[in-house]
């Protein structure tokens, strides 16, 4: 295969480049912004992609971000690779700002109070220990039919009402709000460099074919 990497990556290594990959999140950034800019598509519809990636980056769809991205750019009739290239506006380095501001604004929204262990103010330790009952509720449930286990859903339950619904709906407009502006910088960004793009490469083929003129006018001279 001709991008088949030349040696395999470990698990430890992959979960490291995760969080921080290899030459660091600005050189990750400008690779994006480099694949954005040459995507063989129209200006409207690469920024239809990215409106899609970015809207995702603010729900709580983890593990299913690609998939809602492909989903909704096919739906508006955007660039698929520009929609995945998008999702990379949520990242471990953005991720924990989206949660702590959609989490807040959806409990302000919806009119409850989170209840993250025993304090009611969202903290770090009581978020974690959500996420850990929620988890081990899912597996718990998943092994049930084939372990005689009892099926737990308390877990399941508290995390859908203080974490997962409040996630949704406080990330719904921050998330409109940055992928309406993603869209509107990126078109005008897209078309001037397609414009320039086309322009030096019309330069260029221009400079052949004055060169090739050249080549034959001399062939010509010398007969």
């Amino acid at each position: 295969m001709v991008f088949k990497r030349r040696e395999r990556r470990s698990w430890w290594r992959i979960v490291i480049e995760f969080f921080y990959p290899r030459g660091g999140w600005y050189r990750a950034a400008q690779y994006v912004r480099h694949r954005l800019r040459r995507l063989p598509d129209q200006p409207h519809r690469i920024a239809r992609g990215i409106f899609a990636g970015v809207l995702v980056s603010f729900t709580p769809f983890f593990g299913l971000h690609f998939l809602s991205a492909f989903l909704i750019a096919k739906a508006m009739r955007g660039n698929v690779l520009a929609a995945l290239l998008g999702t990379f506006a949520g990242n471990p380095v953005t991720f924990p700002i989206i949660a702590a501001g959609s989490l807040r604004l959806g409990h302000e929204l919806l009119g409850t109070r989170p209840r993250f262990g025993n304090s009611p103010p969202p903290g770090p330790n009581g978020l974690m220990e959500q996420f850990a009952g929620a988890t081990s509720d899912l597996w718990n449930n998943i092994l049930a039919p084939f372990g005689g286990r009892t099926p737990q859903w308390d877990h399941l339950i508290g995390f859908f009402h203080d974490v997962w619904l409040p996630y949704l709906v406080g990330g719904i407009i921050p998330g409109v709000l940055c992928a309406l502006v993603s869209y509107y910088v990126t078109v005008p960004l897209i078309t001037a460099y397609q414009h320039r793009r086309k322009g030096d490469l019309k330069k260029k083929l221009q400079e052949i074919a004055a060169k090739r003129k050249k080549q034959a006018d001399e062939a010509a001279d010398t007969k």
